[in-house]
């Protein structure tokens, strides 16, 4: 599907899912390179940007958890020159299409600051991706929220699998963010060639937004790694106490169940055996023995 923009000079072409002949329209009108318009008909699995003559090629994938409509991981394909911008993905990306809805209200009220080539839109447009990763991180967090307060509530067994898909998400969340840090400074270094010295300080702005996000992605694994190690206590403990119960229950049945066979032992000169209410007596045995151990056992502070 192919869709078309235009505002203040600027065109904007996103295409979604683009065809072979929608593709070979957009690199006529263009002047694209057939090696670029043959990566924009398939997905690629490696970020990376590419300085033509007339225009930017850039490869970005921004990692959609909560957003994704097929995939966790959606790729974006970027070609910037002076005065158009194509950006082609193979999913639906609620950031741009929301992008889209305001860049129609504010090209019918000409209130657009996209400034006076198409790296302005680049710029604004790539913001609004990483907005959308910093929500992305909120239902991360919100997530860790949740099983830290569960974990003090005798959970711990169930906060093992949400402690596993947090840690699932935070990973994605990193390995699809990383590359964008060289990506980044590969544009900032050489993009004044590109788009002039006035436009590198937006360039390093979007540096600085990628480094917040991946410090707080950092800050994530820090958190998500110390509510895995507490859980992991609590289970520890957990086992360790029901393994304590478990041998003082060993240790108080066998002494008594051997004083029971040794009181029911048939012979000549059992005490206790064929008098009146021999059984209850033998209970009675029982119950003081077991008394006395449970009295000793808290004595020893084993209980």
């Amino acid at each position: 599907m192919l869709s078309r923009y235009e505002h203040g000079g600027v065109t904007w072409v996103d295409l979604e899912n683009p065809t072979t002949d929608e593709v070979r329209r957009v690199m006529d009108e263009y002047g694209l390179n057939h090696f670029v318009a043959e990566e924009l008909l398939l997905p690629t699995q490696k970020p990376r940007v590419e300085f033509h003559d007339k225009y930017l090629y850039v490869i970005l994938h921004f990692p959609a958890l909560r957003h994704a409509h097929k995939t966790e991981e959606q790729e974006v394909d970027f070609v910037v020159g002076e005065k158009f911008l194509i950006t082609t993905h193979y999913d639906t990306i609620d950031p741009l299409h929301k992008f889209s809805k305001v860049f129609e209200v504010n090209s019918v009220l000409d209130k657009s600051p996209m400034g006076e080539h198409a790296g302005y839109l680049f710029f604004y447009m790539l913001r609004r991706l990483y907005k959308a990763v910093e929500h992305e991180l909120d239902f991360v967090r919100t997530d860790l929220v949740h099983i830290e307060h569960n974990l003090f509530g005798g959970l711990e067994v169930r906060m093992v699998r949400a402690i596993s898909q947090c840690a699932r998400d935070v990973l994605n969340l990193r390995q699809t963010i990383e590359p964008h840090r060289d990506i980044l400074k590969t544009l900032a270094d050489d993009g004044a060639k590109f788009f002039g010295e006035e436009f590198v300080q937006y360039l390093r702005a979007l540096e600085n937004d990628y480094y917040r996000l991946h410090n707080h992605i950092m800050r994530l694994t820090d958190t998500l790694h110390e509510i895995r190690e507490t859980n992991n206590s609590l289970l520890s403990t957990k086992e360790g106490e029901t393994m304590r119960r478990l041998t003082i229950m060993a240790f108080l049945t066998f002494p008594l169940s051997l004083l029971v066979s040794i009181l029911n032992v048939h012979s000549e000169h059992n005490p206790i055996l064929g008098r009146p209410f021999d059984f209850w007596i033998i209970i009675c045995i029982v119950l003081a023995a077991g008394t006395g151990m449970l009295m000793y056992f808290k004595y020893k502070k084993w209980l």
